[in-house]
């Protein structure tokens, strides 16, 4: 495992479309063990591919319950909603509220290339919208209701 360099806002791969991934092949087991152990480095509750500087539709997560590493993550259901306040390790120092909705289902493969769905709830759905946001290009600053320290 290596630690990978964080790009910042401003990076224009932070605002391209990542592409599906159609093989998991040794790099991309890698590319997921690289992203954990800088995510963890970093202290943050999840990483996406392009925040890496690779435009694959890859991310991983934790928020206290161990690793999750989804790849080619889709949200098929959403619930409710819910506002608080998120960061991004691509713009330290700078938080601001976004409303997310409060329960989400979410399909994806495993590193083993095996379809999982799994459903996340308050933080974990956070989480989860923020990191497949970031696939699409989208950072969460597009969404900012109010600016919480700037």
């Amino acid at each position: 495992m290596a630690l990978r360099q964080i790009r910042k806002d401003g990076d224009e791969i932070l605002r391209k479309k990542s592409k599906e991934v159609k093989e998991i092949t040794p790099s991309i087991l890698t590319l997921l063990d690289d992203m954990a152990e800088t995510m963890y480095h970093a202290e943050g509750v999840g990483l996406a591919a392009p925040q890496v500087g690779v435009l694959k539709r890859i991310v991983v997560i934790d928020v206290g319950d161990g690793i999750i590493e989804l790849i080619n993550p889709e949200i098929i259901e959403e619930e409710g909603e819910q506002i608080g306040a998120e960061g991004c390790l691509s713009i330290p120092g700078l938080s601001g509220e976004v409303k997310r909705p409060q329960r989400v289902k979410v399909k994806a493969l495993n590193r083993h290339g095996e379809e999982i769905i799994l459903e996340g709830e308050g933080l974990l759905a956070v989480a989860f919208c923020h990191e497949i946001d970031h696939l699409n290009g989208v950072l969460f600053t597009d969404k900012v209701i109010r600016y919480v320290n700037e």
